[in-house]
């Protein structure tokens, strides 16, 4: 549970990267009028192809001869890692992610924070030290006071995150992002649309007037569990029924959500308006 917890705060300094969404947004062209038909009985209209799917959240990437050219998504992870150093500080980099296959795995990070289940060998990032504690409390099990404050100093870290820098960063390199969504079995979608939903997601997600109580999940079988810290989840049936990364987020402890929830917020702003830091 411990990596399952580190993936959600560390899912936010890459959502932090997709401030840059619609921050130069174009509305889509009214159709032309069609002429009035002279004829009595004009002949029937041909039926139109189907069409593609209308784009939610467009961005506008700056013209290609102000840019430096980018990579093919194949060779992309040193690329991908130098820019990342750049931003965040090779320290943050070396603590915090794992550069290799960077963008394939943010991309299939961010869709299945949206789902049910998110396989820790897609997860760009490294694990938190230490594990995830629980206490008895009356009847129920909950999480210890000290889950939280193992992640206070990463949520402090992404709440200083320049966010300009960022915003450059995402708009540059959104063509090998929307690649990899493609790869990942969604050629006529947008990975702009996904990240929003998901980040709207995240900031819906409750935050508890108390700890949940936990419980640990069964395990059948002759072989018995080595790790029983990675095996608890929600004793309530509707937290337990949330997205991956809506309990994820809950598990970092409600002061950590609600920090990590403000800054989500901040970067849907600028999802929404298009109106970006200069």
């Amino acid at each position: 549970m411990n990596k399952t917890t580190t993936l959600i705060v560390a899912a936010v300094v890459l959502l932090a990267i997709a401030a840059a969404v619609l921050w130069q947004r174009r509305a889509p062209e009214a159709p032309p009028t069609p002429p009035i038909a002279s004829a009595p009985a004009p002949a029937p209209a041909p039926v139109p192809a189907a069409a593609e799917p209308e784009i939610k959240h467009p961005i506008e990437p700056a013209p290609q001869d102000e840019q430096k050219p980018l990579p093919a998504l194949e060779k992309s992870d040193a690329y991908a890692r130098g820019a990342l150093v750049e931003w965040l500080g090779r320290q943050a980099v070396q603590n915090f992610l794992q550069t290799d296959d960077f963008v394939r795995h943010f991309v299939a990070t961010v869709d299945n924070l949206g789902r049910a289940h998110a396989p820790p060998r897609l997860w760009p990032v490294n694990p938190m030290p230490g594990r995830f504690g629980v206490q008895q409390t009356g009847d129920s099990t909950v999480a210890t006071a000290g889950n939280a404050e193992r992640y206070a100093p990463f949520v402090t870290f992404v709440e200083r995150l320049d966010t300009q820098r960022g915003v450059a960063l995402y708009v540059h390199n959104y063509p090998l992002f929307q690649r990899a969504y493609e790869e990942l079995g969604y050629p006529k979608k947008y990975f702009n649309d996904r990240l929003v939903e998901v980040v709207d997601l995240l900031i819906a997600t409750p935050v508890p007037a108390q700890p949940p109580a936990l419980r640990l999940t069964e395990v059948k079988g002759p072989i018995p569990a080595t790790q029983p810290w990675l095996r608890y989840e929600f004793a309530d049936p509707e937290l337990q029924a949330l997205s991956s990364g809506q309990r994820m987020l809950l598990r970092t402890g409600a002061q950590n959500q609600r920090r990590l929830q403000a800054k989500l917020v901040e970067i849907r702003k600028l999802l929404t308006t298009g109106a970006a830091p200069r």
